[in-house]
């Protein structure tokens, strides 16, 4: 029967929960005043990780993407499942669901906050804390609505784990470490990227019990579940991996009381658990590369060969400034300052909470390792800063009625920045509908055994709105990134053809491996292949599937990135030459001069252009307006220094300039994929608009 008490608590719990939504909607209500962000009706996704579970959810609804590598399976994450079931068993879309799941899911996490609070007595605590936890900047912008992935997990299943462990130490019943343990044990499924998490989280549990419970009997059963949990079970797959080890943990929850267990025997079987867990999930090894994967960045050692690491070109994964780490852990920086005071007082008077460390840990992490980690703090930090609120509410004030509305106030202040961030966190959709509209012509076109050559950042809406499959992507980009990069910056079409075709063959043959070690075992020196692809007597495979290049207008900002992937010497790892890439928006004209946004200074009269102490030279001014059926007409203005030095391309149509190199300018990226020149006998045009191209290779 549900006590009184327990009503106001789960009251409190709707009414955060219903908090955490309504702010998640101001997003909506501001994107609904853009129609470019609708398809079939319905807003589209701000991230472009959630088109690979949308594809995977589309291959179960739908039998799409039969020969998509990428897939993952329904099994595999549970993001798929649930949006599996709940397209089936709601009235809503596909596209429906995977927009506003991420609100549902990660509104969630305000059950676990109050409830923490509540083991400590004080569910106002609880409350106010859960407020400011569900919407801070971080954890907003990575569960926001239409920020469809897997990181609505990610804080939200540890803090359960966290509220069940705290909660194991508090009525030491082996019910609440079972709980504890069930979580434990299906979070791979729900964030597998996470499982270094847990296992801290696991690790700590066990050392605190031996620590301050060991000689209390729940102490040896709870580890014996926990680290239970923690072992991984490869060697079963899924879903039957989770299963298992669910009847595992029931059968023990309810063996354990029953049997007599001397307590050496406790000791000995807690210690083969633990060892089996930490050898069979190769724990120790796993935090080091996981670390090393976010500090050490560069370029990427294999077989001899030097390749451009993807970690360091990801913003999630690159350091920040310590006032943005701050932010987005807090809202701001005296908040963050705060919520350390409040972190550090709470784990002095509750030490049970020492068992959020590893989430605290990590969130602090982000410093070096990257923004992506603050999300796991964002709760704790906010039950830190509420605690000491609360504190020194009740410290100051000699009425108890005055605390609730005191911490209130101090809670709002918290609340304004963050509320304030969302207000102007104006995010777009990954794409706009007439990109969509693009790539819809291209899967009217193509089979789902076709292969679309493009940056990887597009590889995902490319799989759910075209049912094309790519050579690389968000889960797999590691060297192969090579390939792209460096057919989008040769100048050389045939090049680009004989390239694209080996690189998708070769990718299919050797049943979907990596595809520049499978190449560069079979060619030792990378030059000679590189200047084999590019002669007229190079045989390139047999043709097996159709192959089409996708030039998004987009892809321009991001450029300057794409091009360290292919200007590699794999030899050295120094790059081959000095690539100039450089989009700029005038800011105002005197005469024939040009100001750029960046300070820049282009004499169109003299053809140069001044970049504080250093005068460029340019070889031509080239003009470059988009006519209405997508063709673009290019006039050029030669300097008497043709052939030499860099060019100025004025996209007329954009009102932008773009700097570049003689070599950036011949390059398939900018000939192909901006002024739509292309050889008519290798190519063939599928898509043309303001927004993007589209070409299939005809050989």
């Amino acid at each position: 029967m549900v006590s009184d008490n327990d009503k106001k608590v789960w009251l409190w719990i709707a009414v955060a929960y219903l908090f955490s939504m309504a702010v998640r909607m101001i997003w909506v209500y501001w994107a609904h005043g853009h129609p470019e962000f609708y398809w079939n009706g319905e807003l589209m996704l701000n991230t472009n990780d959630g088109y690979t579970w949308g594809a995977g959810a589309q291959k179960v609804l739908y039998g799409m993407h039969e020969h998509n590598p990428g897939i993952r399976d329904m099994w595999s994450n549970a993001i798929i499942l649930l949006t599996v079931l709940a397209t089936k068993l709601t009235p809503w879309s596909l596209d429906t669901v995977m927009l506003y799941m991420p609100a549902f899911v990660s509104s969630l996490v305000v059950i676990p906050v109050i409830l923490i609070a509540k083991l400590y007595g004080n569910v106002r605590w609880g409350f106010f804390a859960a407020l400011l936890g569900s919407i801070v900047w971080s954890y907003y912008n990575r569960t926001m609505v239409g920020y469809y992935d897997t990181d609505m997990f990610s804080a939200t299943a540890p803090m359960f784990i966290l509220y069940f462990l705290i909660k194991s130490t508090a009525d030491f019943t082996l019910r609440s470490a079972l709980y504890a343990a069930l979580f434990i044990a299906v979070y791979p499924f729900l964030y597998d990227a996470g499982a270094s998490i847990v296992y801290a989280m696991g690790i700590l549990y066990g050392l605190y019990l031996i620590y301050y419970h060991r000689n209390d009997d729940t102490t040896y059963s709870s580890l014996i579940l926990v680290f239970t949990a923690l072992l991984p079970f490869h060697f079963v797959g899924a879903p039957w991996n989770y299963l298992l080890k669910l009847v595992l943990l029931v059968a023990l929850y309810r063996i354990l009381p029953r049997v007599k267990i001397a307590r050496m025997q406790q000791y000995a079987i807690v210690a083969i658990l633990t060892m089996a867990f930490l050898y069979v999930g190769n724990v120790f090894d796993m935090f080091y590369e996981r670390i090393m994967q976010y500090i050490d960045r560069g370029t990427v050692d294999e077989a001899g060969l030097h390749f451009y690491s993807v970690f360091a070109t990801i913003r999630e994964a690159g350091n920040i400034p310590f006032e943005i780490f701050a932010k987005r852990i807090a809202g701001s920086m005296p908040g963050f300052f705060l919520a350390m005071i409040g972190y550090g007082w709470l784990l002095y008077r509750h030490r049970s909470f020492l068992l959020s460390l590893p989430l605290m840990g990590i969130g602090l992490f982000a410093w070096w390792g990257g923004l992506r980690f603050t999300v796991y703090a964002v709760p704790i930090a906010a039950m830190g800063a509420i605690f000491l609120f609360d504190t020194l509410a009740s410290a100051i004030s000699k009425k108890p009625r005055f605390v609730p509305f005191a911490t209130g106030a101090m809670t709002l202040a918290m609340l304004i920045p963050n509320i304030a961030h969302i207000l102007e966190y104006k995010v777009p959709t990954v794409m706009v509908s007439n990109e969509v509209k693009d790539l819809k012509k291209l899967d009217k076109v193509a089979t789902d055994k076709d292969y679309t050559l493009t940056w990887w950042d597009y590889a995902y809406p490319i799989w759910y709105y075209s049912d094309t499959n790519t050579i690389i992507d968000g889960g797999k980009h590691q060297n192969d990134n090579y390939i792209v990069s460096k057919i989008l910056q040769s100048d050389s079409p045939l090049f680009a053809a004989n390239f694209a075709r080996l690189a998708v063959e070769t990718y299919v043959d050797s049943n979907y491996s990596i595809i520049t070690d499978t190449l560069f075992k079979r060619y030792r020196d990378p030059e000679t292949l590189m200047e084999m692809l590019a002669k007229k007597s190079y045989k390139a495979p047999k043709k097996t599937r159709e192959i089409f290049f996708y030039f998004p207008t987009r892809m321009r900002a991001i450029y300057p990135t794409v091009t360290k992937f292919g200007n590699i010497d794999l030899k050295t790892g120094q790059p081959l030459r000095n690539i100039v890439f450089l989009t700029l928006m005038p800011v105002r004209q005197e005469g024939g001069k040009v100001l750029m946004d960046n300070g820049m200074v282009f004499d169109s009269g003299s053809g140069t252009v001044i970049a504080g102490r250093e005068t460029l030279s340019l070889s031509r001014l080239v003009e470059a307006a988009l006519l209405r059926n997508g063709k673009v007409h290019t006039r050029e203005y030669p300097y008497r220094r043709y052939g030499r030095g860099y060019v100025m391309l004025f996209l007329k149509s954009f009102g932008l300039f773009v700097l570049m190199d003689e070599r950036s300018y011949r390059s398939n990226y900018v000939q192909m994929g901006i002024l739509g020149h292309y050889d008519k006998e290798l190519f063939e045009e599928v898509a043309v608009s303001p927004y993007s191209r589209i070409y299939r290779l005809k050989r």
